[in-house]
């Protein structure tokens, strides 16, 4: 399943995204952990050393590797060159796991160990001094949502996005993209104005937003944020010394965490695992296909030059068993 974590910068939502991983990694689920921030600092939350986390390397780099292989052979795309960050899976289109080897993995993503346990990290890549002043961090983030795209995960795997910090997430179909997306909300005014500003936002699009209340020191915090965000907030963080010692670079490790913030973890874990139970195969198809279209007319047709509608392929749907489902029961999960 695919979690964001979003927020105010500063927040800590890096930090909780981070323990968030390594939490799943040593219950032993198969996960992948992107950073899609425009600062890179979740390698080094989840506790790699800075070599290791300047080893992954930048999927925005990648970007015409990806889509080559994603491609694969479907026949309404001329070329790699024609594909855009929303451009969906239609036949003959290669997809993704979680829980397997492929070659964008091998390109992209490094796997390392962590308490014992292994996990994957890609991250979208820093802003270099070619891309200064020429380009938006949205280009490279088009990445992860093009891979989300031909994604096909299912219970009991995760994929968790460290995502931009405030409404940066809103300038693509990137936050359409999740089973279930946790703002971390300090107990402040400002803490609780970006969720206010997403909630609005998605709406319109059924995300499920939950919030997690960081840096709580005691009950009257916790009055707050309920106070403000109401029966949204699903859990809370308190200070942690373990988080400080982290930050200190001297690595300890989760099992060390504290017990309140371990039981918190577990609870954003089961709220996870139940909204995929809840999923709905075709909104999400459809989705896919709208922002699509919408970028399609926006900038994408002019930019590549061709009638990017026409890579829309009516006759398939993204499942979790996409791959071995045949046309006509594709076509019943888009209508259903």
């Amino acid at each position: 399943m695919k979690i964001a974590f979003v927020g105010k910068g500063g927040s800590g939502k890096t930090t909780l995204s981070s323990l968030f991983v390594r939490h799943l990694a040593t219950a032993g689920a198969p996960v992948i952990a992107v950073d899609a921030d425009i600062n890179q600092h979740l390698g080094a939350a989840i506790g790699l050393t800075e070599e290791q986390a300047a080893s992954v390397p930048s999927m925005g780099a990648l970007m015409p590797q990806i889509k080559e292989y994603l491609r694969g052979g479907n026949p309404r795309i001329a070329d790699a060159a024609s594909m855009i960050k929303t451009t969906p899976p239609g036949s003959g289109s290669r997809l993704l796991r979680i829980a397997e080897d492929n070659p964008v993995y091998d390109m992209c993503a490094r796997e390392f160990t962590v308490d014992g346990a292994r996990l994957r990290l890609m991250a979208t890549g820093a802003f270099d001094e070619e891309d200064l002043g020429v380009a938006c961090y949205h280009s490279k983030v088009g990445a992860v949502e093009l891979c989300l795209n031909h994604l096909a995960d299912g219970a009991g795997e995760y994929l968790v996005v460290d995502m931009t910090a405030g409404s940066d997430s809103f300038a693509s179909g990137l936050f359409t993209r999740f089973d279930m997306t946790f703002l971390v909300a300090e107990p402040t005014r400002k803490g609780v104005s970006v969720y206010r500003q997403y909630k609005d936002y998605a709406a319109d699009f059924d995300v499920n937003l939950r919030v997690v209340g960081n840096k709580v020191q005691h009950e009257d915090d916790v009055a707050y944020l309920r106070e403000q965000v109401g029966d949204d907030l699903l859990a809370v963080f308190g200070q942690s010394e373990w988080v400080r010692r982290t930050e200190q670079g001297r690595a300890p490790g989760l099992a060390e965490l504290e017990p309140a913030n371990h039981a918190s973890l577990r609870t954003l874990r089961e709220a996870a695992d139940a909204t995929y139970q809840l999923r709905d195969w075709g909104r999400y198809n459809r989705q896919m296909v709208n922002f699509h279209l919408r970028n399609a007319e926006s900038w994408g047709n002019a930019k590549t030059g061709t009638d990017l509608a026409a890579q829309v392929d009516p006759d398939f749907a993204l499942t979790e068993d996409a791959s071995a489902n045949t046309r006509e029961n594709q076509r019943q999960a888009v209508t259903a």
